[in-house]
């Protein structure tokens, strides 16, 4: 009777721990955060979150993806532009439970590198950049994903568009701080107004006066008088890659053709025919560079809700991918330019066109 009971017992005992153990698995996170508390946050960077460059793109992603994937997001903004500033927010962010953190810029760089250590059940997004130590040697964890673009080949194709469009004039290049991003705009620039000029019959300028960085994204004065200057020197196109230095060029612009005059902007980044606009539905934006920063920050936070986080990879989105171009719809560019356009794209995803990502040699 005894040893019956203790049968029992132990009977009793082994159920309840396994039907513990199959509780614990029925109701534990699925992978890749499945489950309701999977959180996206973001750090800006400099500047302000509706840009209309790096940090806006990166937001409409997340947001996307939160809309889509019922999520929760959220983005923060440093006080500063140091690592101190940006490792303070992504604390901040992870010990509010978001452990799925966004960050865009290169200035991210050495705060990523010390946050996927600190961090190890967090995952990171940089977008632009690639974790190191402050000596560049890139150290990409399998908790963090560094996205880069082929930037020189969006500016390629807009050099082509503004080229094929306007067929002859001066061009300028207007550019915010001299990093590696936004040295390719402007060479892939370079190289597609060089290419419609030799193979389609244009005749584009672009002197070397008519090149600026002006070392900042967020001036947006100065991006106004330096535009106004390049427009006095007869410049009839500018393409900006220089975030709210850009809008002040934009604004420039703007004000010259409600006067009557003649000035034209090619956007970056995203499409910014809408920031443009200066009566009804015209607008100083020819066309814009872009790269799909908001695709990019979308691609990131599904894969890890679908569980296929590209944990320790460095990506590049470029136009084989359709990673980067010039947007889909263009009002002020020609069917005929945008079949040019067009082929000139599929020339680049074939490979029959290699743009180089270094100086062009237009500029002598």
């Amino acid at each position: 009777m005894k040893k019956a009971v203790l049968a029992l017992t132990i009977m009793t005992l082994v159920g309840t721990v396994l039907a513990g153990c199959g509780s614990k698995v029925e109701n534990a996170p699925a992978s890749g955060g499945a489950a309701a508390t999977f959180k996206v946050g973001m750090v800006t960077d400099a500047g302000t979150i509706d840009d209309k460059s790096f940090n806006q793109g990166t937001w409409e992603g997340i947001k996307k993806a939160s809309a889509e994937l019922k999520l929760t997001e959220k983005y923060l903004k440093p006080t500063g532009t140091t690592e101190a500033d940006y490792i303070k927010e992504i604390g901040n962010l992870y010990d509010a439970g978001f452990k799925f953190i966004v960050t865009p810029g290169f200035k991210f760089e050495t705060a990523i590198f010390k946050s996927q250590d600190k961090y190890t059940d967090a995952k990171f997004v940089l977008i632009d950049g690639s974790p190191h130590a402050g000596d560049s040697k890139s150290v990409v964890k399998p908790n963090t994903v560094s996205i880069f673009f082929a930037e020189q080949e969006s500016g390629f194709l807009a050099g082509v568009a503004t080229a094929v469009q306007l067929k002859e004039g001066e061009a300028g290049f207007i550019g915010g701080m001299e990093i590696p991003p936004v040295q390719k705009y402007n060479w892939g620039f370079q190289q597609g107004i060089q290419y419609a000029n030799e193979k389609l019959g244009t005749k584009v300028t672009l002197k070397k006066e008519n090149v600026l960085y002006q070392g900042s994204f967020d001036n947006v004065a100065a991006g106004g008088q330096l535009a106004a200057q390049m427009f006095d020197r007869g410049v009839k196109v500018i393409f900006c890659a220089a975030g709210g230095v850009g809008v002040g060029a934009i604004n420039e612009a703007k004000t010259r053709v409600s006067a009557g005059k003649a000035a034209w902007i090619v956007g970056v980044d995203v499409d910014q025919f809408a920031d443009g606009v200066y009566s009804g539905e015209k607008s100083v934006v020819l066309t814009s560079a872009m790269k799909k920063i908001d695709q990019a920050a979308y691609d990131m936070v599904k894969a890890e809700k679908d569980g296929k986080f590209p944990g320790g990879q460095t990506l590049t989105f470029d136009a084989k991918n359709d990673g980067v171009g010039i947007p889909a719809k263009n009002p002020n560019l020609s069917e005929d330019t945008m079949k040019k356009v067009t082929e000139v794209s599929g020339k680049i995803k074939s490979g029959e066109i290699k743009v180089a990502a270094a100086q062009g040699t237009l500029i002598k």
